[in-house]
């Protein structure tokens, strides 16, 4: 879709956006949490993936919700690969590109099982 000077258009781009916080307990595995606002919180369990000399590391990571908040029942799954690193870049910021699937279905099946969005997560600096 080519947004031109429609801001619509890229608004409805937008699946969600939040804040994900990484705690990484060993080199294969993160924990965190991806916190949309509004009580709207995931927990989330990975496995990262990859030799660190080779090609950028891939991260699979769990997002569930949590029981008694508004998304309980939530299972979402996310596959997501570090962005490039240039070596002659300039005011580069770490990002994480990827994709999730909801897992199952949620809000009495109004929110359907196997939809698929892109994502993009960057480092705040």
């Amino acid at each position: 879709m080519i947004v031109g000077n429609d801001p619509q258009k890229a608004l409805d781009l937008i699946f969600g956006e939040g804040i994900i916080t990484f705690d990484v307990p060993m080199a294969t595995a993160l924990k965190g949490t991806l916190d949309l606002g509004g009580g709207y919180v995931l927990d989330l369990n990975g496995t990262i993936l990859g030799e660190p000399s080779a090609a950028p590391p891939v991260l699979r990571i769990s997002g569930i919700g949590r029981p008694g908040t508004p998304t309980a029942g939530w299972d979402y799954e996310y596959v997501g690969y570090l962005a490039w690193t240039w070596p002659n870049g300039t005011a580069q910021v770490p990002a994480i590109v990827g994709t999730v699937v909801r897992a199952k279905p949620h809000d009495h099946d109004q929110a359907k099982a196997g939809f698929v969005a892109s994502f993009i997560a960057t480092k705040q600096q």
